[in-house]
C-alpha cells in the first residue's frame, strides 16, 4: 500500500486501522448541481468519503468529475468513479489530471455497464484500456510521475486508487484470483458488489485472507438496503452477478404492510454488525440508491458513528 502523503481522509482512516465508511450519490440527469449537493449534505457527517458514479447503468448524466468538484468545494471528500467504457487512454489521463487539479484524492477504476442498458444503446463503447489497466495507469502517473507515452508529468496526481470486486459472479472459483490481479495492478482499496449472501461473502473473504490479499489492500463490503420485496426479487432475477438468498425475500415479504422498507434497513444494519467482526473486512460502502437520507440511520445503528478524525 502506498505511503504517499495524500490528502485522502479515507486513506488515513483505513491506514489508522479504523473501519472505513463510504457512501455514494449519482449525479443528476441535468446541469443543476443542487441535487448532488443535497445528497452530499445528507450523508457527509456519517462517512469518510462519497463516491460519485460515472454515468451508471450507461445513462447520460452530469459528469462524475464535475459533480466531485461540487462536493469538494463544499468540504466533502469525493471518490471519483471512472469507467473505461467511454474514454480512450488520452481522455482517461486527461480526466485524471483534471481531478488532481482540484485535489480530488480518491478514484475508483471501473469498466462500466454496457451501453445497451442505457439511453444511448447505439453508442460506441471504447475500452481502449480495461479496468485493470486503468488502475495501472493511475499508479504509473502517480508513482512514476509519467504519462503512458513516457513523458514527465508536471505535478503528478496524488490519488488513492480503488477498484471494485464482485464476490458473487460466476464462476465463483475465479473471484479471488481476479481480486489478486487487481491488487497486483495497484488497487489500494476495494469496494464490493452489494452483499446479501453473507455465507458466500465470508467464504470469499476467507480465501482472500488465506492468500494474504487483505494484507495488501483494504476491502470495503458493499451494502444496499432493500426498499421492498419487489426490489429484492428484481435484484435476484434481473441484475447479473447479484446473489439474493430466498430467506431475505421471505423476510421482507413477511414484514407488516408498510414496514418492508424498515425491514430492509434492519437487515442492512444486522449484516454490517456481523461483517465488521470478520477478519479481512476493513470497511463498508453503503449504496442507498436514491435513499441517501437513510445512510445516517444505518451508520449510527451499526455502531459506526461518530466517524474518527485522523
Amino acid at each position: 500500500m502506498s505511503d504517499l502523503n495524500t490528502a485522502s481522509n479515507l486513506e488515513k482512516v483505513l491506514k489508522a486501522g479504523h473501519i472505513g465508511v463510504t457512501s455514494e450519490c449519482g449525479p443528476p440527469r441535468g446541469s443543476d448541481a443542487e441535487e448532488v449537493k443535497k445528497k452530499g449534505m445528507l450523508i457527509k457527517d456519517h462517512v469518510d468519503a462519497i463516491n460519485v458514479t460515472d454515468n451508471q447503468t450507461a445513462m447520460t448524466r452530469m459528469s462524475s468529475l464535475a459533480a466531485c468538484v461540487h462536493l469538494k468545494l463544499m468540504g466533502i471528500e469525493p471518490v471519483l468513479q471512472m469507467v473505461t467504457r467511454d474514454r480512450n487512454r488520452v481522455a482517461l489521463q486527461s480526466d485524471i489530471l483534471g481531478a488532481a487539479s482540484f485535489d480530488i484524492p480518491n478514484m475508483l477504476c471501473l469498466s462500466g455497464d454496457h451501453q445497451s442498458f442505457g439511453d444511448c444503446a447505439q453508442g460506441q463503447n471504447v475500452h481502449d484500456l480495461d479496468s485493470m489497466q486503468l488502475i495501472q495507469t493511475v499508479r504509473h502517473m502517480r508513482d512514476e510521475g509519467k504519462f503512458l507515452g513516457g513523458d514527465d508529468i508536471k505535478r503528478p496526481p496524488k490519488i488513492f486508487v480503488g477498484a471494485a470486486a464482485n464476490p458473487f459472479a460466476d464462476p465463483f472459483e475465479i473471484r479471488v484470483p481476479r481480486l489478486a490481479k487487481k491488487i497486483a495492478c495497484g488497487a489500494e482499496f476495494i469496494q464490493t458488489q452489494c452483499i446479501y449472501n453473507i455465507d458466500k461473502f465470508k467464504e470469499w473473504i476467507r480465501r482472500s485472507v488465506d492468500r494474504g490479499l487483505t494484507e495488501k489492500t483494504f476491502i470495503m463490503a458493499g451494502m444496499t438496503p432493500m426498499k421492498s420485496v419487489g426490489m429484492a426479487k428484481y435484484m435476484k432475477n434481473r441484475v447479473p452477478g447479484m446473489d439474493v438468498p430466498d430467506e431475505i425475500i421471505a423476510r421482507l415479504a413477511g414484514a407488516e404492510k408498510g414496514k418492508q422498507a424498515q425491514e430492509g434497513i434492519d437487515i442492512c444494519v444486522e449484516h454490517i454488525q456481523e461483517l465488521k467482526e470478520i477478519k479481512g473486512v476493513s470497511g463498508f460502502h453503503i449504496m442507498a440508491i436514491e435513499w441517501e437520507e437513510k445512510v445516517p440511520e444505518i451508520v449510527e445503528r451499526a455502531g459506526l458513528y461518530p466517524r474518527p478524525e485522523v
